[in-house]
């Protein structure tokens, strides 16, 4: 029994019931093991929740650099917009980035601090690793350059925001419907 096996049972069982509905004696369970065994690698529900926060950011960045590593030759209208589709295909498949997004919405009010410092931290990380790839379509010509890749980066981020609003609050009807009217709007604003 490893801190890497609790870690994995208890990410699904977060990822499922949030904080509040996940239990120690649950995972405990899951695991094969007795509830204070846990207690070995994590001091309580609390450290264990953070560690999987923490990770989960990880695996987003890195999802994210080895995105825009592998598409950074594409135009920038599909890598863009093929990012918004693997970011609802990871929410539906991958549980640590459903876990990640259902923890920025809804972070156990003890820990809210804590948890809104480490989503922040991520979220300027993916503003710093599009804002290149934005000004780099812009110095191409292939987008409108007085918008300004700053800004052009922050309002493909409010895209992204209203997309996972509707993965977490909403339907695939609704999912689809924001997508098309959003990335539009978006697309429009920036092209030449």
């Amino acid at each position: 029994m490893t801190s890497n096996q609790i870690k994995e049972v208890s990410l699904k069982h977060f990822a499922t019931n949030g904080y509040e509905g996940a239990s120690l004696a649950h995972i405990a369970e899951d695991v094969g093991i007795k509830k204070q065994s846990i207690y070995t690698h994590f001091k309580g529900k609390d450290e264990l929740f953070l560690q999987l926060c923490s990770d989960a950011s990880e695996n987003e960045i890195r999802f994210v650099i080895n995105f825009i590593e592998i598409n950074k030759t594409r135009p920038l209208k599909e890598l863009l917009y093929d990012f918004l589709l693997q970011s609802i295909d990871r929410y539906e498949k991958n549980v640590s980035n459903k876990f990640w997004i259902r923890t920025a919405f809804f972070p156990p009010n003890h820990l809210n601090e804590l948890v809104m410092i480490m989503v922040n931290q991520y979220l300027d990380e993916l503003e710093a690793l599009f804002i290149p790839i934005i000004k780099n379509a812009m110095a191409e010509g292939e987008i409108n350059l007085t918008i300004g890749e700053e800004r052009a980066t922050v309002a493909f981020l409010g895209v992204l925001d209203g997309i996972l609003v509707e993965m977490v609050y909403g339907g695939p009807k609704r999912l689809k419907k924001r997508l098309d009217a959003s990335w539009g709007v978006y697309w429009l604003g920036l092209s030449n």
